[in-house]
């Protein structure tokens, strides 16, 4: 079998070159920005480039340590030990990536504190054991700070832990080339696409809990490569995602119909 290719991934600044290094010297990285801006994306193209497996968990308020590092199960009469996903990553030296890790429950974090220093070790007390990192591994989280609205935020003690790369919506330049290169619409759309998304990340007066990401913008074009009509691709694919409230929505179908 062929190798995958490398995920599509347009670099807005250094950040490559700043998780190589990451990589090299054996730091933990924080990525911190909004929904939908590529983090993920960026750390699934870092772990192809070099050649590291991947292991990704979306972390949730019901994300508790013991779903993370293993539990015992019942097979065929017999109690067998089956790793979580971090246990096998730190035993497979592959990327961990603990995506919006400001949502998991506290015990998650503690675990994960031996892999964020010097220790690289991970300690699995459900199975009385402490594993080394093997060569290779690498701890990514990500956290958005606009999404925790002051209810959940990361201490500064763990904080400091991680180097960080803010992350941010790209230009209006680089964004129309991800919408094109990811949907494979024609420059046109994805220019329109993106220049939509800049102008309602705007309307501050609209309240929107979220800004409209790269991703829905990348939907939309998908709809319309396939082809449907280019207003319907972004009601569905952009202004449903962001509000159920018909009065907003209405709007925000107003600003499509002159941006399209």
């Amino acid at each position: 079998m062929s190798p995958e290719p490398t995920p599509f991934y347009r670099a807005l600044r250094d950040e490559c070159s700043i998780f190589e290094h990451a990589f090299r010297q054996q730091l933990p990285l924080l990525l911190k920005g909004p929904t939908g801006c590529g983090k993920s994306r960026f750390v699934e193209a870092m772990a192809a480039k070099l050649g590291r497996p991947l292991v990704t968990v979306a972390c949730h308020d019901e994300t508790s340590a013991v779903d993370l590092t293993g539990r015992y199960l019942v097979r065929g009469g017999e109690t067998v030990w089956q790793d979580g996903p971090i246990t096998r990553a730190v035993r497979t030296g592959a990327v961990l990536y603990l995506d919006e890790i400001a949502e998991a429950r506290p015990d998650v974090v503690v675990v994960i504190h031996p892999l964020s220093d010097h220790r690289r070790r991970l300690l699995v007390e459900h199975h009385d054991e402490e594993i080394v990192a093997a060569d290779g591994f690498m701890l990514v989280v990500s956290f958005n700070p606009g999404y925790q609205r002051g209810l959940k935020e990361l201490k500064p003690s763990t904080r400091q832990r991680f180097i960080s790369i803010p992350f941010d919506y790209p230009s209006l330049d680089v964004e129309t080339e991800i919408v094109a290169g990811e949907s494979g619409c024609d420059a046109k759309t994805a220019r329109r696409l993106a220049a939509l998304g800049a102008k309602l990340r705007k309307l501050d007066e609209l309240g929107l809990a979220e800004l409209p990401s790269t991703r829905l913008l990348v939907g939309a074009g998908k709809l319309i490569v396939s082809g449907m009509d280019p207003r319907r691709a972004c009601d569905v694919a952009v202004v449903q995602p962001l509000t159920d409230d018909p009065a907003i929505a209405e709007a925000l179908r107003d600003i499509t119909a002159l941006a399209l």
